[in-house]
C-alpha cells in the first residue's frame, strides 16, 4: 500500500457495544475483510459504526421536511470518521413481499420482459402493463393475479362410498343426526340410505351445491322461514371467501384439514388472463418464460431475432447473465420471493446492485458465502472483485477462508466474544493473517482431516420415489443414531429432501433453523430459554414481594414507555425508529422494582449480564444448566435482555439448539448451523451435534461447511448441478468414501 494517493475511510475512537476505543483506517477503492469470532465486534465497526454514520449523514443532505419521514439514526459512539462514501447494505434479511413479490419484479427483471413482450409478441395485446400481474387489466380475472385459489379438498369433505345416514357428509358440524344435518335432510327429499355415487347429477348438485334459498320449516309446530344452502356452497362461502385467517384459532384448527390450496383453474397458476396470455414469442408466453429456470432462459432469450427487440433483449441477457454468474441459474423469475433462502436472497440484492451504475460507493456485505457450496465461492469473488474495479469500496463480514482469500486488506477482530473482544488484533495482507497466532490465523493454516471409525447406525428411515420440486425420484435412507450431513451445491433439492420431504413424512422431528424467533422486542434470551421465570422467583422471595413486579411485561414495568425500554416511531415504510425512553432510561422497569436487589444486583444488572458473568453469579441449578448449553453453542458474549429481533440468524439458530438440547431419543434437523460461525467455534458446535448423537438422538444437518461434512458418520451428497439439472442423489456413505466418488462435487472439495 505504498501508493501515496491511496485513500483511506479513518475511524477514531469508536466505542459502541463492546469496541473498545477501536481506531483504524480502511484503504478505499479495495476489498476489506473482517473476521474475527462471534461477538467480537465485527459488526459493532462495520454496521453500528460506519453504516450507521454513513445513513445518517446521507440523511442530513435531505431538507428538514423530508427528514421528519426518515429514521432518525443516532450518531455513532466514536471520536470521529472521515471520508465516507455512501454506503449499499447487502445482508441476509429475507425479501418477503407476500405473493405478489417474486424473483423477476425485485430485481427488475420483470418489467424488461414485459416490454419486449408489448413490443414483439403476437399478437398485439397491449402497452406493458398489460403482462404484469399486478395491474387489473393483466391479472387473471379469477385469482387477482396470485395464481392460486383456496378450494375445498373433496376427498376430505364428502365420502361418496357412504349415504347420508352413514355420515357421508364430513365437514364439521355435520354429524349425523346433529342441526346442520337436519337442515340439509328437511330441505330435500333425499333417500338417506343411499349411496352419495348413486345420486343423480340433480341430487348431488342440490344438496353441495345449490345457493341458498329460503325454506318454510317447521320448528315447535310453528311454520317458519330458513335459508339453506347446499353442504359445499354453505363452507365455502363462510370459510374460503372470507380470509380464514380473520377467524378463531379454534374455527382455523377445525377448518384448515379440509382447505387446500390449488392452481387457479382459469389461468393455471400462470396469474394473467387470457388475452394476456394469448401474445407469444417464438411460441412461448410471457407465463412460460418466466417458469423457465434463468440459465435456459438466456438461451431463449438471446435466439430473438426481430430487429425491434435489439436492445431489450441485450439489456435483459445481461441482467439474467447476471443471475448465471453469482450462481442462480437454477431459479425461475416467477419464485415468490419469501422462498427464497437468507443467502439466495443476499446474492438477489447483489444482482440489483451489480446493474446499477452507481460508483464510489462503499458495499457492505455481511457474510455472502452462507449457503454456497465451496464450488460456487469464486463466483462470488469474482463478483466482489467486479465491484470494486468498478472503483467502489467493498467491505465484507466473513468467515469462510476462501472467501478471506482474495482480500486486498484484512482487519482481524478480537481476541474473544462480547467483553473480552472489541479489539482490532491484526491489520493487513493474508499472507501476513497466516503468519499470526490470532483465532483466526490458526484456524486458517490447519488441514482438514476426514473422520475414521463411523458410528454404526441403528436402523433406517426411508425416503421413496420423492418428486418434489426438481427431486428425480429420489430414494434415501436416513440412517438413525448417527450424524447424517447432506450436503451438494445451491439448489440441488437438499431443503427440498429434508425440509420438505422427509419432515412431512416425521412431523414430531426437532427442527433448528435460521427463522427468526419471537419477531416482538419484548422476548430475550432470558424469557426464550425460560431462565426468567426462575430469576423473577428468586427476586420476588429474596425481597418479599410479588413476581410481577420483575417482569417488564406486567407490573413492573416503566410507565412511560410500558417497558419497552424505548419509545418507538414507526414510519411507513421505513425500518421504525426507536428513542431511548427518557424515564427509565432504556432499563425497562420502574424506579421502586429497581430498589430489591438479590445478592447485590438489581433485575436490570442481571439482564445486562452476558451468558458468562451470569454463569458466574446463579447457583440456581435449572438457570446454571439453561445458561450452560448457550454457552456451549457459542453464545456466551449474549446478554440475557438483548431482543431477540436483534440476533442474526445464526443466533437464533444457536438459542433454538441451546433450548431443545435436553430433549432425548428424537430426531433432529439443523439447516447450516455454521452459519455465523467462526472457524474457531465449529469444533465446539460438532461437540454439541455428537454429544446429541451419543444421547440417543438422529441428527441430520443440512451444511456446506467441509469441517462439519468430513465429521459426518454418512454423507448424503444431492446433484449434479442446481434446478432441473440436479435433484439426485450423487453419493452416499462414508467421508472417507466421498472423495472416491467420481460425480461428487462436494468430494473433490474435499479432497
Amino acid at each position: 500500500m505504498s501508493d501515496s494517493n491511496q485513500e483511506y475511510i479513518v475511524i477514531s475512537g469508536a466505542r459502541e457495544n463492546n469496541l473498545k476505543n477501536v481506531s483504524l483506517r480502511i484503504p478505499k477503492r479495495k476489498i476489506t475483510i473482517f473476521t474475527g469470532v462471534s461477538g467480537s465486534g465485527k459488526s459493532s465497526i462495520v454496521f453500528d459504526t460506519i453504516a450507521a454514520e454513513s445513513t445518517r449523514l446521507l440523511n442530513e443532505n435531505f431538507s428538514m421536511f423530508v427528514r421528519t419521514f426518515l429514521p432518525k439514526v443516532p450518531q455513532p459512539d466514536t471520536d470521529g470518521i472521515e471520508n465516507l462514501s455512501m454506503a449499499v447494505i447487502v445482508d441476509q434479511k429475507r425479501l418477503g413481499g407476500g405473493s405478489h413479490s417474486t424473483m423477476g419484479t425485485i430485481t427488475d427483471i420483470s418489467p424488461i420482459l414485459r416490454l419486449l413482450f408489448s413490443r414483439v409478441g403476437q399478437p398485439y395485446v397491449g402497452q406493458a402493463h398489460m403482462f404484469s400481474f399486478n395491474d387489473p387489466q393483466g391479472m387473471c380475472p379469477e385469482c387477482n393475479g396470485i395464481g392460486r385459489k383456496l378450494g375445498l379438498d373433496m376427498s376430505k369433505a364428502v365420502d361418496m362410498s357412504k349415504s347420508l345416514n352413514d355420515g357421508a357428509l364430513m365437514l364439521p358440524d355435520y354429524s349425523v343426526g346433529g342441526w346442520e344435518w337436519n337442515m340439509v335432510i328437511q330441505a330435500g327429499d333425499y333417500n338417506l340410505d343411499k349411496k352419495l355415487s348413486d345420486y343423480t347429477d340433480e341430487e348431488l348438485e342440490q344438496l353441495l351445491y345449490s345457493k341458498a334459498r329460503k325454506i318454510k320449516m317447521d320448528f315447535a309446530g310453528k311454520p317458519t322461514n330458513i335459508t339453506v344452502e347446499g353442504v359445499i356452497e354453505k363452507f365455502t362461502n363462510k370459510y374460503i371467501k372470507q380470509d380464514v385467517k380473520a377467524k378463531s384459532e379454534r374455527t382455523q384448527k377445525t377448518v384448515a384439514p379440509f382447505i387446500s390450496e390449488g392452481p387457479c383453474s382459469s389461468c393455471r397458476g400462470a396469474r394473467l388472463n387470457q388475452a394476456t396470455l394469448s401474445c407469444k414469442i417464438n411460441g412461448l408466453n410471457i407465463a412460460d418464460m418466466s417458469s423457465m429456470e434463468v440459465g435456459q432462459l438466456i438461451r431463449v432469450v438471446r435466439e430473438i431475432g426481430d430487429p425491434v427487440a435489439a436492445p431489450i433483449v441485450k439489456s435483459l441477457a445481461e441482467r439474467l447473465e447476471h443471475l448465471v454468474d453469482i450462481g442462480l441459474d437454477y431459479l425461475t423469475l416467477d419464485r415468490e420471493t419469501d422462498t427464497l433462502s437468507g443467502g439466495e436472497s443476499q446474492r438477489v440484492k447483489m444482482v440489483k446492485h451489480l446493474s446499477g451504475s452507481l460508483v464510489d460507493v462503499t458495499y457492505i456485505f455481511d457474510e455472502p458465502s452462507v449457503g454456497l457450496h465451496p464450488r460456487d465461492v469464486h463466483r462470488l469473488n469474482e463478483l466482489l472483485q467486479k465491484l470494486r474495479d468498478k472503483g467502489n469500496t467493498v467491505i465484507v463480514v466473513e468467515h469462510d477462508p476462501d472467501v478471506i482469500k482474495v482480500a486486498d486488506h484484512i482487519v482481524d477482530v478480537g481476541p474473544h466474544a462480547g467483553k473480552r473482544g472489541g479489539n482490532i488484533i491484526y491489520e493487513g495482507s493474508f499472507e501476513g493473517l497466516l503468519e499470526t497466532d490470532t483465532l483466526t490465523g490458526t484456524h486458517m493454516k490447519r488441514p482438514l482431516q476426514l473422520k475414521q471409525g463411523c458410528r454404526q447406525p441403528s436402523g433406517k428411515l426411508s425416503i421413496k420415489n420423492a418428486t418434489l420440486h426438481n427431486l428425480q425420484n429420489v430414494s434415501a435412507d436416513i440412517p438413525t443414531g448417527v450424524l447424517t450431513v447432506v450436503t451438494g451445491v445451491a439448489g440441488s433439492g437438499k431443503s427440498t429432501l429434508i425440509n420438505e420431504v422427509f419432515l412431512s413424512q416425521h412431523p414430531d422431528a426437532i427442527v433448528i433453523d435460521q427463522s427468526a424467533i419471537g419477531i416482538s422486542t419484548r422476548s430475550n434470551p432470558a424469557t426464550y430459554t425460560g431462565i426468567m421465570d426462575d430469576v423473577r422467583k428468586a427476586f420476588a422471595s429474596a425481597n418479599k414481594v410479588n413476581q410481577g413486579l420483575f417482569s417488564f411485561n406486567s407490573k413492573g414495568a416503566c410507565e412511560n414507555c410500558q417497558g419497552l425500554g424505548a419509545v418507538y416511531m414507526d414510519i411507513s415504510f421505513f425500518d421504525s425508529v426507536k428513542l431511548p425512553c427518557e424515564v427509565c432510561g432504556g432499563k425497562r422497569f420502574k424506579e421502586e422494582v429497581l430498589e430489591y436487589k438479590l445478592n447485590g444486583k438489581s433485575i436490570a444488572d442481571v439482564l445486562e449480564m452476558t451468558v458468562e458473568q451470569a454463569l458466574e453469579f446463579f447457583q440456581l441449578k435449572e438457570v446454571v444448566r439453561k445458561l450452560q448449553a448457550m454457552s456451549d453453542v457459542g453464545l456466551n458474549y449474549i446478554t440475557l435482555g438483548q431482543p431477540l429481533s436483534t440476533l442474526s440468524g445464526g443466533e437464533c439458530q444457536r438459542i433454538k439448539l441451546a433450548s431443545e438440547l435436553h430433549k432425548k431419543g428424537s430426531i433432529y434437523v439443523m439447516d447450516e448451523p455454521t452459519t455465523g460461525l467462526h472457524m474457531s467455534d465449529i469444533g465446539q458446535l460438532l461437540g454439541i451435534m455428537n454429544r446429541l448423537v451419543d444421547a440417543g438422538n438422529t441428527v441430520i444437518v443440512i451444511e456446506h461447511n467441509l469441517d462439519v461434512i468430513s465429521q459426518g458418520d454418512w454423507i448424503i451428497d444431492m446433484g449434479p448441478d442446481g434446478g432441473s439439472k440436479g435433484g439426485q442423489v450423487m453419493f452416499e456413505g462414508t467421508p472417507a468414501g466421498i472423495i472416491h466418488a467420481e460425480q461428487s462435487i462436494t468430494g473433490k472439495y474435499l479432497k
